[in-house]
């Protein structure tokens, strides 16, 4: 039998059959669904992945990729840092002193977390905080507060912020807290309540006055690959000092993100795979409404193999175009979310408008590669029947 037989009876089982309009319709059908299901896990893995890199994005300006503290009573002074530096120069620094206080404005209270920060140190790690200061300087105990805590205080700028410190001074046969009164002059928003609420800048120099204090208890690093530097940090500050990574602070809650991303993954899948079942049924109803013309080539000399090659080439064609043509259809679909506001989302909670949108190779290729796994393994029973048919019994009986 000639090789060219093969795509030619698949071309023409291919083609509309008005004499059994429904088969056809099962197989447009099939591939739609196909089409529909890429599509929607292509754009469900996007909105997954912009969602997830929006909040790492956020956690990584508020936590930092890395951070150093001492132990067993270490004390961090200027002198460390300039090591650092010099030892580390694609990395970034910057010291901080961290103390925690309860902010007081008339009769309303709010805990606070007050950091001192050098400005230009901070700027060059902190998008956050550079976007709120900008090429201003920071005057003397001036503060940069969260929007949210300057909104629940009804402040505006220049106001000035009552901040009680967990510190306490000796008096007399007592102690009294440890309190200063900030300016509020800059306001900082990162999109995640709980540091706007939370957190406030100040000098680093200024704090120190406050608490008397001579040396930081932190340094806050920008590292490009903070999971292989964090070795050799450990290495150069051996056992005086602890580093802790983001996926340390942060290790459940990015990985209940990548459990429930797996999880969409798996759940949509499912669509492809009852789309494919639409495959399996069209191409069974083309084998037994050409049972006759299958057994009459198989009496001419075609192969079995050949048979089930025709009909796995059938079966492959409506599931490939579905899955490029999804993929197509998917990657209209993110650039259209990307770029146009097609769903609004509240600003003040998730800090943009328009859904966050990323796409990685990886997953592109993890949601292309099992659909074609899908409707392959979808078109090789039907093939598989098709090829079986017998010869003999079909021509005494039709």
């Amino acid at each position: 039998m000639k090789k060219s037989i093969v795509p030619f009876i698949a071309k023409k089982y291919l083609k509309f059959d008005k004499s059994q309009p429904f088969i056809s319709i099962t197989a447009l059908l099939a591939f739609l669904g196909v089409m529909v299901g890429v599509a929607v896990l292509l754009v469900a893995m996007g909105i997954m992945n912009g969602f997830d890199k929006d909040f790492r994005k956020k956690l990584f300006t508020m936590n930092y990729p890395l951070t150093i503290r001492p132990i067993y009573g270490s004390s961090m002074e200027n002198d460390l840092l300039q090591k650092l530096q010099r030892e580390f120069p694609n990395m970034k620094f910057s010291p901080f002193l961290r103390s925690q206080g309860v902010a007081k404005r008339g009769d309303f209270m709010e805990g606070v977390i007050v950091f001192g920060v050098d400005r230009e140190l901070e700027m060059a790690i902190n998008e956050i905080y550079e976007m709120a200061v900008g090429d201003k300087e920071i005057e003397p105990f001036e503060a940069v507060i969260g929007g949210v805590l300057k909104d629940e205080f009804y402040l505006s700028s220049s106001d000035k912020l009552m901040i009680i410190f967990t510190q306490s001074t000796p008096v007399g046969f007592a102690s009294t807290p440890v309190m200063k009164r900030f300016t509020t002059a800059h306001e900082f928003n990162s999109g995640l309540i709980a540091y706007d609420k939370a957190y406030v800048y100040v000098n680093l120099q200024d704090l120190k006055k406050v608490l008397r204090k001579d040396s930081f208890n932190g340094i806050h690093v920008s590292s490009p690959k903070p999971m292989e530097d964090i070795k050799e940090l450990q290495k150069f500050l051996g056992e005086e000092f602890s580093i802790v990574g983001w996926w340390q602070q942060n290790g459940n809650f990015f990985s209940a993100l990548e459990l429930e991303k797996k999880a969409l993954f798996l759940v949509l899948m499912l669509i492809i795979l009852v789309a494919s079942l639409n495959i399996i049924s069209s191409l069974l109803m083309t084998v037994m409404n050409r049972r006759r013309e299958i057994a009459l080539l198989l009496s001419l000399g075609a192969t079995k193999k050949e048979i089930k090659k025709i009909f796995f080439i059938i079966g492959s064609v409506i599931g490939v175009l579905g899955v490029l043509c999804g993929a197509g259809l998917g990657g209209i679909g993110i650039w259209i979310l990307s770029n146009y506001e097609v769903v609004s989302l509240p600003a003040d909670v998730y800090g943009t408008t328009k859904i966050p949108m990323e796409l990685s190779l990886e997953d592109f290729l993890s949601v292309v590669f099992g659909a074609f796994v899908i409707v392959l393994l979808s078109s090789y029973y039907p093939a598989k029947k098709a090829s079986e048919v017998d010869v003999l019994s079909v021509l005494r009986n039709e």
